[in-house]
């Protein structure tokens, strides 16, 4: 498994490093990446005996990360309204149906799938377009990720104490303080590359490798419990050692708007 784990990073790594240096390569990432985990969260909640619009949800949510890449917007938090039109087609194509059964939870979790998943993933794009914001999705990346390590790392090796069992067992107290320490050197380290600005200071790297770090763990965890509720362990097989899209950015899926906001208030305001 570890060695699996490591070959999938190895080939991730070098994948991530392309697609933010060169941007065809970086759309489409983003896009098959929203892709398949939109595909994976429809899918684990079909087979809890939820109907989903799957395809729709997931044209939808291919919609949100391109326009904001090609920076269509008719207005400010122009994605927004795309969730808005969802919204109301989705009544529209329910109202339209014979069976009207469970047409709440077909509807509110189509709906929680694009936001969830698409929007959230979104802010990816956004801190692309940022200034130095190829620099500044590299930073997340490797903060973000370098607590996952942690957290799997020396909750493997010291883990003894569980965190929430009754959502995620093998999840450790231990764990998630590495995931933590780990996140804050990884933010320290990030300084090397990053922007020489007061915002990127060695007490501000600090903050944010602290709050990315409780950030992603939440993300982690949040994944786990939807897992939980599909009575599922992986998302899916996608990458070895690791499981499925979802579990590959359910941490980045917390830390990217948490991040966006912060660097956005930091830089233009």
């Amino acid at each position: 498994m570890l060695i699996r784990r490591i070959a999938s990073t190895i080939v991730l790594v070098c994948l991530t490093i392309f697609a933010i240096s060169f941007n065809p390569l970086f759309i489409i990432v983003i896009l098959l990446i929203t892709f398949g985990a939109l595909y994976e969260f429809f899918t684990s909640v079909e087979k809890k005996g939820v109907p989903v619009y799957k395809y729709f949800g997931t044209i939808l949510g291919l919609i949100i990360p391109l326009s904001i890449f090609y920076r269509f917007e008719l207005t400010k938090g122009w994605e927004l309204l795309f969730i808005a039109i969802g919204l109301i087609s989705l009544f529209i194509l329910q109202i339209s149906k014979k069976d009207t059964s469970q047409a709440v939870f077909s509807i509110s979790v189509t709906i929680f799938g694009i936001i969830y998943i698409s929007w959230l993933f979104s802010f990816i794009v956004k801190i692309k377009l940022l200034p130095y914001g190829s620099l500044l999705l590299g930073a997340l990346i490797f903060i973000t990720k370098a607590g996952d390590i942690g957290a799997y790392l020396i909750g493997t090796r010291f883990g003894k104490h569980a965190l929430l069992p009754r959502i995620s067992p093998k999840k450790s107290i231990e764990g998630a303080l590495g995931g933590l320490v780990f996140g804050i050197l990884a933010a320290l380290g990030s300084g090397s590359f990053l922007p020489n600005i007061d915002v990127f200071s060695n007490m501000n790297l600090i903050f944010i490798g602290f709050g990315l770090g409780i950030v992603g763990q939440l993300g982690d965890l949040s994944e786990s419990l939807i897992k939980r509720d599909c009575l599922i362990k992986d998302s899916s097989g996608v990458f070895p050692g690791i499981g499925g899209v979802m579990d590959l950015i359910d941490s980045l899926l917390f830390t990217a708007p948490v991040f966006y906001f912060y660097i956005y208030r930091a830089l233009l305001q």
